[in-house]
């Protein structure tokens, strides 16, 4: 066996772990997607229109122009063996029934939470709270202020003290780097205690 040979058996294709990007409307899922994602990332954004005037709740959010209306992909590899697919859901109600594909397959999450709006965020929370997906918080910090510590946002947000709440900014690659690495800790903890996540 030549040493090309040898060199070519000990290279093998990475792990691939499918995480979803969640949160209400507005709350950076699509600038988390795109500020971490070494490809060029899929988008389904479209221009908001009056069709959603009295439906989508723009307040704090005013300049918001354009929304998801199916999903957004990206790709992060975190080491030579393990790589990320990220899939962004869209955060209007209107459009939650695509959870339930986009969830298929998916080891967990980031729910991102705006603390202007914590409310925007609640139905994520349940729906891997009842689907047995693990996940964390990720707490956008727009305009780089965070004006609540962790444990306060995590008390109002009613989460068990286990629950992992990370401040970060979802525009700066490094703080969105963290929270992903964050969660995958969590998962291959949690399958070293011998608790798999059941298929959604």
């Amino acid at each position: 066996m030549t040493g090309s040979d040898a060199t070519l058996q000990k290279v093998s294709a990475p792990d691939t772990v499918k995480i979803l990007i969640a949160g209400g409307f507005g709350v950076g899922k699509t600038t988390m997607v795109g500020s971490v994602s070494e490809i060029v990332p899929l988008r389904t954004e479209e221009p908001l229109t009056t069709a959603g005037l009295g439906i989508d709740d723009l307040n704090g959010i005013e300049e918001k122009k354009a929304t998801t209306v199916a999903l957004d992909f990206g790709r992060i590899t975190v080491s030579q063996d393990l790589v990320l697919y990220l899939f962004g859901t869209p955060g209007q109600q209107r459009f939650w029934f695509m959870w339930n594909d986009l969830a298929v397959g998916a080891l967990g999450a980031v729910v991102l939470v705006d603390v202007r709006r914590p409310e925007s965020s609640f139905a994520a929370i349940d729906f891997f709270e009842r689907r047995k997906i693990p996940f964390v918080i990720g707490v956008n910090g727009f305009y780089g202020e965070h004006p609540y510590e962790p444990e306060e946002i995590r008390e109002s947000l009613a989460l068990p003290e286990d629950a992992q709440v990370l401040l970060c900014d979802a525009r700066e690659r490094g703080s969105c780097r963290d929270v992903l690495i964050a969660l995958i800790d969590q998962l291959i903890a949690t399958t070293a205690r011998g608790s798999h996540p059941s298929p959604p």
